[in-house]
């Protein structure tokens, strides 16, 4: 990525692809902590926007190459025009991931996501499963984050944030919804439909790599292809924990493995909505 020059002191915000959690926002926080020269970083899920203070150039190179080696992709945004700006739109070409092939994949992700949600999410009070119906808020949530990211090309901060608020809102309901229902099943024990609970945990698993292999061409170098994997190897440890908690259930005839994998699931995800509705709140109060 070709570095503009900033001025010592200078506050810079980018654009950032390819986050789909609290821990992505993180990682990248941590890394460029971690860069000589770097005063204050802040990565928003919400808005997927990265707020930066560097002591000039070089540490802001620095910093950007410490994001981009972990597989995202970076835009500068010009406050000014409320949209992405970098060296390859002054020479009237779009970042590769703002290109419509590009979108046009994400828009296919996006249809995936949410819509094998919602069929997870019905199979999962048809089997009786808590953990479908957590595995389920796992795609409805990355479905939505990256429709989100979608509309939200060329918005301004403050109408990402109230969109973000609204949907982590609304993902931390859904969460709280399955975090209260499974505690329910602890004292009602119900053993769920072990062989449907299976199945759909394994359909599970093929879209998440068929969501993958949507997006890999349109991921230009190593470190991004490496990052799409990350993702959806993520995504996929949660539809495995799914399909071994029921053969578990199966083996054991006790829906304990199928409530234990529904909490950790419901967890992680409330963790990853809190997150969204704090930085999207901040970035409301900041613009």
């Amino acid at each position: 990525m070709t570095t503009r020059p900033s001025n010592s002191g200078e506050d810079l915000r980018y654009s950032v692809a390819g986050m789909d959690c609290a821990s992505c926002a993180g990682k990248i926080e941590d890394a460029v902590r971690a860069v000589a020269g770097v005063r204050q970083v802040r990565v928003s899920l919400a808005s997927q926007v990265m707020s930066l203070a560097t002591s000039g150039a070089e540490s802001t190179a620095a910093a950007e190459r410490a994001v981009t080696a972990l597989g995202y992709q970076l835009s500068r945004l010009d406050d000014s025009r409320g949209r992405a700006g970098g060296p390859d739109e002054e020479d009237g070409k779009l970042p590769a991931h703002l290109a419509a092939g590009y979108r046009k994949a994400l828009w296919t992700v996006v249809l995936l996501n949410i819509g094998y949600g919602v069929v997870e999410m019905a199979g999962g009070f048809i089997s009786g499963s808590q953990a479908l119906k957590a595995d389920a808020l796992d795609f409805l949530g990355d479905g939505l984050i990256t429709f989100l990211g979608l509309l939200a090309i060329g918005w301004s901060l403050a109408w990402r944030a109230r969109s973000a608020l609204l949907q982590g809102i609304f993902l931390g309901a859904l969460g709280c919804g399955v975090f209260v229902n499974t505690l329910y099943r602890v004292l009602v024990l119900n053993i769920p439909a072990a062989e449907l609970m299976g199945t759909f945990g394994a359909v599970a698993l093929v879209v998440n790599v068929t969501a993958a292999l949507v997006l890999i061409p349109h991921r230009t170098g190593d470190a991004n292809v490496r990052a799409v994997w990350l993702f959806s190897r993520n995504d996929a440890i949660g539809n495995i924990a799914v399909v071994a908690a029921a053969g578990l259930v199966y083996w054991t005839a006790t829906p304990w493995p199928d409530l234990a994998v529904a909490l950790v699931i419901a967890g992680l995800f409330l963790h990853s909505a809190w997150r969204i509705v704090k930085d999207a709140r901040s970035d409301l109060a900041s613009s």
